[in-house]
């Protein structure tokens, strides 16, 4: 029986379904190498190690922003006035956490876990009341 042609698109493909399909499970957030985090995340996990979360709770927080901004600092609902990380609303609310909200991400993240803390206890709290409202 002869063997399939994969050509260039197909190989393609399947690499594309591999790589969005693989999860790296980390013992704790600061275990996680600088390779592995980028950008807003690698920030991110020092603090939320420095909250006392292990490597679920910054796993349900990837998840959680990632839904919410795509980690995206500068991301903006233009309908409901969302702004940044956290997607903060309105987001001025930001501004408790410092003068910079608009453009530093640390100051969106050290926000946003304040808030998930305050609200939900975790971001594995705040990932379950995502999945179950639609909005944390």
């Amino acid at each position: 029986m002869p063997t399939p042609r994969r050509t260039s698109l197909s190989l393609g493909l399947m690499a594309l379904a591999v790589s969005t399909t693989a999860t790296v499970v980390h013992a704790s957030p600061a275990a996680a190498s600088s390779s592995a985090l980028r950008g807003n995340q690698a920030i991110a996990a020092p603090m939320v190690s420095a909250k006392g979360w292990g490597g679920a709770h910054f796993d349900c927080l990837r998840r959680l922003w990632t839904r919410e901004s795509n980690w995206n600092h500068r991301a903006q609902n233009r309908s409901s006035g969302a702004y940044g990380i956290p997607q903060a609303l309105p987001g001025g609310k930001m501004a408790s956490a410092g003068r910079d909200w608009r453009t530093n991400p640390r100051t969106q993240i050290r926000w946003g876990l304040g808030y998930i803390k305050q609200r939900y206890g975790s971001p594995c709290g705040a990932w379950a009341h995502f999945r179950s409202h639609g909005w944390y």
